[in-house]
């Protein structure tokens, strides 16, 4: 990176979700805790050298992989494991602004019994609730989303349906959003990228819960 570099202070930060050195309105300080997130997924490390004036260097290290071990692979409606999942017929209210990661979800919830009713943000799911004239029995939503965050619009529903579940997704870590207050602690929650037998089993679980 050739640009102005960062002073130790920034560099101690730089992986804090949230942390920003941009002006409001010009970032969300999720990118590098992002980036920090995958590689310690993945049993890596990152390191970050800077000097202001002089631009920065980062370092990724990852473990060398010996041997190709089975799995990874989408699973289909054709496959075994995805005919073995648990199956419902609740209706659910799908909130995810990451369009890939919303289709996924809701083919694979739809393909399982559940009625889903999506949504690209807060503001698209308010409208989406006040729309429908049935029950809604869970809310699935990503906690970081612009214009409303998923517990923002979680309090707002359960506010008017006290009984409506809640399960949150995010690519951050739990730890992460509720060490910097987004979240509360002993919340439902899955952390992406989601397996489908991961997903299926917690929707069930939080059904099958008194």
């Amino acid at each position: 990176d050739s640009g102005e570099g960062m002073s130790a202070e920034v560099q101690e930060q730089i992986f804090e979700p949230f942390f920003t050195t941009k002006e409001p309105g010009r970032g969300t300080g999720l990118g590098l805790a992002t980036v920090y997130g995958i590689i310690k997924q993945n049993n890596g490390w990152i390191t970050v050298y800077s000097e202001p004036g002089h631009g920065t260097t980062f370092k990724i290290y990852f473990p060398r992989m010996i041997e190709k071990e089975p799995g990874g692979q989408v699973v289909t409606k054709k496959d075994p494991e995805y005919l073995e999942l648990a199956r419902g017929t609740e209706t659910i209210l799908l909130v995810e602004d990451d369009e890939a990661v919303r289709t996924l979800c809701h083919e694979l919830l739809a393909g399982l019994g559940y009625s889903i009713l999506g949504a690209q943000d807060g503001e698209d799911a308010l409208a989406v609730y006040n729309a429908y004239q049935g029950e809604i029995n869970l809310l699935l939503t990503d906690v970081v989303m612009p214009k409303m965050s998923g517990p923002e619009l979680a309090k707002i529903l359960q506010k008017d349906t006290p009984s409506l579940k809640v399960l949150f997704i995010s690519g951050y870590t739990e730890e992460a959003i509720v060490h910097h207050g987004v979240l509360q602690e002993d919340i439902h929650f899955l952390h992406k990228p989601i397996e489908p037998k991961a997903l299926a089993c917690a929707v069930r679980k939080l059904f099958e819960e008194a």
